[in-house]
């Protein structure tokens, strides 16, 4: 049975926005503390100095706390509307899909096999869910979404590298040099949510025009 994915996926593209938002400060407090960070390696030394680096600690601790929380409430609808799309395709196109319906949610956690599963769903969701009958169509490309899983994969790899970098550092050089990992992370983050937004919003506007008949037809009701 079908069920419309859009009020879902509105919520999604909000909670990817309020994530890039936090990144974005994240961003922000990593290159006052990459700058705090070579002022000390320059022997700029001064009562300043130490205050803003306490303020920037915290500020960078507040940070992490956000990003942990709006990562779990985007992965968490985000799951529940790529399980309503996929079931979605599945009457779309019974037969085209390499894994059953549970690696929509389940997949994402199974360690290593979450590298592809996922993206396997995504690709034959994606595929049932063009509107057009026959050949696929370049407009329907889906460069989409190798573009948002390969920013979403390169993002979390240098992420959790990053992280384990910035718990050991001792050095003040050693601080830098993590930091600026955590700087790239954050900065991947930011295009990651910004495609995955560009990807569900294709995805839900696609299998609004297939579930109607066609573009020329209206979409799903909100």
């Amino acid at each position: 049975m079908l069920k419309s994915p859009v009020g879902v996926s509105k919520a999604v593209v909000v909670l990817l926005g309020v994530t890039a938002a936090i990144d974005v400060f994240a961003l922000w407090v990593g290159f006052e503390q990459r700058s705090l960070a070579a002022d000390f390696v320059a022997g700029h030394f001064s009562a300043g100095n130490e205050a803003d680096a306490d303020r920037i600690d915290s500020l960078y601790s507040a940070a992490g706390v956000a990003q942990l929380c709006a990562l779990v409430a985007t992965a968490v609808v985000f799951i529940v509307w790529f399980r309503r799309v996929r079931i979605n395709a599945e009457v779309f196109r019974p037969d085209g899909h390499s894994r059953s319906r549970g690696w929509a949610s389940w997949g994402w956690f199974v360690p290593f096999v979450n590298l592809w599963a996922p993206r396997q769903v995504a690709t034959d969701t994606w595929d049932a869910s063009v509107p057009e009958a026959g050949l696929i169509p370049r407009k329907y490309s889906r460069k989409v979404i190798n573009c948002w899983w390969s920013l979403w994969l390169v993002s979390n790899i240098i992420g959790r590298l990053a992280g384990s970098q910035y718990d050991k550092a001792e050095s003040l050089g050693e601080i830098k040099t993590a930091t600026e990992m955590l700087m790239l992370s954050d900065a991947l983050d930011v295009a990651a949510a910004v495609a995955a937004v560009v990807f569900v919003r294709a995805l839900t506007r696609m299998q609004n025009e297939k579930a109607l008949g066609g573009p020329a037809m209206a979409p799903f009701p909100a």
